[in-house]
């Protein structure tokens, strides 16, 4: 009898949404996908957090002298910018009178400690801090370990091929570009992850969804409550 097994696979995404974290909780695995290409202007390498004015950007800077010719493992974080302080420093500034702020600020300040160059390992690194802090324990698996080749559509199914997966859960996006056939052809069922954004205590005034993890993790005691699960 086969077993059941659901996979979801998404790009390497720095501080995270909420609903980047509950399709990964719903997962039985989740490939980090960082054997494309990087998008200028993604999340990859940035997120919001919310400010007294409205969200702000937080970005990584990256070298993008012929990053169209690299895959996102290869991209390399800018050394010249001190980055790493001015999001420390908007976090402070912004969540300093949030509830969680004094028990939870020294383990970012920990976490972005790191000196890693490459913006997949960061972002890896980033994403193993989350799962834990959101009680995640689904397994995680970088693409550019596997021996998998294809683009959009076909990648997907050749990385669920490879894994043994009976089930991949996509973000409504997939909607757009799965070839819905390839999938039926080697027996893996297609479900649309149907994120329902919870809202919860935030400073400044009226909520606003879609921030980074940093957002409900400052703010409420057991964020991981707001991930949905298997």
């Amino acid at each position: 009898m086969r077993i059941e097994l659901k996979i979801s696979i998404h790009q390497p995404a720095y501080l995270p949404w909420l609903g980047y974290l509950s399709r990964i909780a719903q997962s039985d695995i989740f490939v980090f996908l960082d054997t494309v290409q990087f998008e200028k202007n993604s999340f990859t390498n940035r997120n919001r957090i919310k400010t007294s004015t409205g969200p702000i950007w937080l970005t990584v800077p990256v070298l993008q002298q012929g990053h169209f010719e690299k895959k996102l493992y290869e991209i390399e974080i800018d050394p010249k910018q001190d980055w790493r302080k001015k999001h420390l420093k908007s976090i402070e500034m912004n969540y300093g009178r949030a509830p969680q702020f004094s028990k939870r600020f020294p383990e970012l300040q920990y976490l972005f400690k790191s000196d890693t160059h490459r913006l997949a390992d960061l972002c890896f690194e980033q994403l193993e801090f989350w799962l834990s802090q959101f009680n995640i324990s689904t397994p995680i698996v970088r693409a550019s370990t596997l021996a998998v080749t294809g683009k959009k559509s076909g990648l997907v199914v050749a990385i669920c091929k490879h894994l043994g997966a009976t089930e991949y859960i996509s973000g409504p996006l997939g909607k757009g570009y799965l070839e819905l056939q390839e999938f039926e052809q080697n027996n893996i069922r297609v479900s649309y992850q149907e994120f329902e954004h919870p809202s919860y205590q935030q400073l400044y005034g009226e909520f606003m969804p879609a921030m980074s993890a940093v957002d409900p993790w400052m703010n409420c005691p057991n964020p991981s409550s707001f991930v949905q699960r298997n």
